[in-house]
């Protein structure tokens, strides 16, 4: 028969033991999620950059990181107007608005003249914009924002 003292301790160890082991369970959940775990986690770099792109106004729809082969195979028609201007990179961020887009509000204009929808396209490496192409719709899905 185990002393009172030795029940005690018994249930202050076991106790300790399960917080132990509850911490660390939680702690491997939260660094799991602390990264977006994503390609598009670096472009969200490039936030500023593409904000600027299209005068500061607009709604941010999304951002998600292409490699020219990528782009040409989700939305062909958006890389052939990047590839005639001039404007791509090994890596690219393209960031959507949506709001009211005139190519004279907005840097680097490609595209229609005006429009609701326009999408900054970025060099990944070093942030620079490449294009700012004014859409009425959207080739690219960007239904799943990753900023709330």
């Amino acid at each position: 028969m185990m002393s009172r003292g030795g029940m005690v301790r018994h249930r202050v160890v076991g106790g300790l033991a399960t917080c132990i082991l509850l911490a660390t369970v939680l702690a491997g959940c939260t660094s799991a999620r602390s990264s977006l775990g994503t390609s598009d986690s670096s472009c969200y770099l490039s936030l500023p950059s593409t904000s600027k792109a299209v005068g500061g106004h607009g709604k941010f729809l999304g951002i998600h990181a292409y490699t020219p082969s990528q782009l040409k195979a989700r939305a062909p028609h958006l890389s052939a107007d990047l590839t005639a201007a001039h404007a791509t990179s090994s890596h690219m961020c393209v960031a959507a608005y949506s709001g009211s887009f005139t190519a004279a509000n907005v840097s680097k204009p490609l595209g229609k003249a005006g429009g609701r929808l326009a999408a900054a396209v970025v060099n990944a490496s070093d942030r620079t914009i490449l294009a700012t192409v004014i859409f009425g719709r959207l080739p690219l899905h960007f239904g799943h924002p990753h900023v709330g």
